[in-house]
């Protein structure tokens, strides 16, 4: 992850992390975008190395990113909850400068 502040995702709709027994809708607040991957907050642990998926839609427009990708860290507990920390794996060419953008604005 780069270690680069990023701006809120304002124009973007509730972000939504699915696994294959979890499904988060995220308020664009919650989460952070870097370059390449995402952190997150949740109420329960996700384990490394779980596959998942991220979708990202554009309040301004039409735009949606769907990524893929893989969970590399989980801290926390259970009474403060978890960080969740993700990178994405095959990003598009059209996707990762979308998420360029998003991270670097």
């Amino acid at each position: 992850m780069s270690a680069r502040k990023i701006q809120p995702l304002g124009d973007f709709q509730p972000v939504t992390v699915t696994t294959r027994q979890t499904r988060l809708t995220l308020a664009p607040d919650e989460v952070r975008i870097h370059r390449n991957g995402v952190e997150f907050c949740s109420e329960t642990p996700i384990a490394p190395w779980t596959e998942m998926t991220v979708v990202l839609q554009s309040s301004k427009d039409s735009g949606k990113v769907n990524s893929n990708g893989v969970v590399v860290a989980c801290t926390g507990n259970r009474h403060s909850g978890y960080t969740v920390s993700m990178i994405f794996t095959g990003l598009s060419k059209q996707s990762q400068a979308r998420l360029n953008l998003l991270a670097y604005t």
